[in-house]
């Protein structure tokens, strides 16, 4: 059975991991498993409450077949967990890391950035982030983006990044670009 370890935190963004957990769970039968820092219960930029399934330091890549780290308020603050040993584990065993939104801080602080095509909500939002120096491989567009095993995206697209997970995760086709079409329709201009 594919495992997604999705790391909520304080304030996190409900819409930006909604399409990839909801279908991800309902219409693949993942195990989506949450975790949070230390464990703690969190609550959403909503006011939704999550009580996780584990702590992110309990979290192991031989465990997992992604890592998905979810965007929010608390990325740009100084209580931001550091996420670079998880990262960096789930690397080093060829695991797929994705990160939406704020959450491409934690992806660029533990310098997973530096060599792989990515995105973020904008060029200059991880530009001065310490750990750093990924700007050449930077990609501006309204779309996730992913660079070898890794996925990043702006909180504005969170069907394509649920969709370059799966295709990491080897699922694309024809059915998932549908399911692409259908959630951005209503992004296309009217026609006149």
């Amino acid at each position: 059975m594919t495992r997604l370890a999705i790391v909520l935190t304080e304030g996190f963004a409900d819409w930006e991991v909604a399409p990839l957990t909801a279908s991800a769970r309902t219409y693949f039968n993942f195990d989506v498993v949450t975790a949070t820092p230390e464990g703690a219960e969190v609550r959403s930029m909503g006011g939704l409450r999550v009580s996780p399934d584990t702590a992110l330091e309990h979290l192991h890549a031989h465990a997992f077949d992604a890592l998905i780290l979810c965007g929010g308020t608390i990325w740009e603050t100084e209580k931001a967990p550091d996420l670079a040993p998880v990262v960096e584990d789930f690397l080093a065993h060829g695991k797929i890391v994705g990160a939406i939104c704020g959450a491409t801080l934690a992806l660029a602080r533990a310098g997973a950035l530096n060599k792989a095509a990515h995105t973020s909500n904008a060029a200059d939002f991880i530009a001065g982030v310490p750990g750093y120096s990924g700007k050449a491989h930077y990609k501006e567009g309204p779309y996730a983006v992913r660079g070898g095993k890794i996925i990043t995206a702006a909180g504005s697209a969170p069907v394509t990044f649920a969709a370059e997970v799966y295709r990491a995760l080897g699922l694309g086709g024809d059915e998932l670009d549908q399911y692409v079409l259908m959630f951005g329709a209503e992004h296309q201009p009217k026609a006149a």
